[in-house]
């Protein structure tokens, strides 16, 4: 099983690392997904993930695709965008995926040899947390 503490890392590093330790059948569990950056404009990536999230089948709305508001649910369905979904290869790796906010108890004595990533804040960024209270999820008030 491997841990990766996400904490103020970019998204895109994170995810290549997790999908390919995924692909290779490792368990992976990603903590701090609530603090994971995305670099760049703040206002237009708001924009794109509100745009992804009002899609609609106008036949069937049921049909359509479902993007969470929550953050550690928003980051699981980002990273199964790296992952070869609709093949059984994919599908099994996104089961082997957890993500969690903060550290949940049962992984704190594991944290010691957690994989930690860079802190490279780039000039413009959004947290997924913010992008979540964007999105209208009110929990975790802090």
């Amino acid at each position: 099983m491997m841990i990766f503490d996400a904490d103020g890392a970019i998204f895109g590093r994170v995810s290549t690392t997790v999908a390919k330790a995924l692909l290779k059948g490792e368990d992976v569990v990603v903590v701090n997904a609530e603090k994971i950056i995305i670099s760049g404009d703040p206002t237009q990536t708001v924009d794109r993930f509100k745009v992804r999230r009002a899609l609609v089948n106008k036949a069937n709305p049921q049909h359509a695709p479902h993007f969470p508001r929550r953050p550690d649910m928003l980051v699981r369905r980002m990273f199964r965008g790296m992952l070869p979904f609709y093949k059984q290869t994919g599908r099994d790796a996104y089961k082997r995926l957890k993500v969690y906010m903060e550290v949940p108890t049962e992984f704190e004595a594991q944290m010691a040899k957690a994989t930690k990533f860079e802190k490279k804040v780039p000039r413009k960024f959004i947290t997924i947390l913010d992008i979540s209270r964007e999105l209208g999820w009110y929990g975790n008030k802090e």
